[in-house]
């Protein structure tokens, strides 16, 4: 395969990440990282120029830092949910001196169902 090749797949897998990175298809994402290991094998031993590597290293800076945003959304969506969680078990209030109350909520045996 030629060097010419390899950079033209590389680019479109970034560019397929990217798409896969802003719609939050993470099972797409998983089967691209697979290809582009496999790409960045091939590309060890092939002698790139500046003008080639340029792109690329724009394409794989952009997408990290999608990544990345993507990992802090994930994160706030996992606190908040442990928020919602600690408030449905009990509640924090304040007295009118300001000393703080847990109120608990009361223990349910039934089953919750959601739509």
């Amino acid at each position: 395969m030629t060097d010419q090749t390899l950079t033209n797949r590389l680019k479109s897998l970034l560019e397929a990440e990217r798409k896969a990175l802003l719609e939050g298809d993470f099972d797409r994402l998983a089967e691209l990282m697979a290809e582009k290991q496999g790409l960045a094998k091939d590309l060890e031993n092939a002698p790139l120029r500046a003008e080639e590597v340029a792109p690329i290293k724009d394409g794989l800076r952009r997408n990290q830092e999608l990544f990345d945003q993507a990992l802090a959304g994930l994160r706030n969506v996992a606190a908040r949910i442990g928020d919602l969680n600690r408030v449905r078990k009990a509640t924090d209030t304040y007295d009118a001196k300001g000393r703080r109350q847990t109120i608990d909520a009361p223990a349910s045996k039934r089953l919750e169902r959601r739509a």
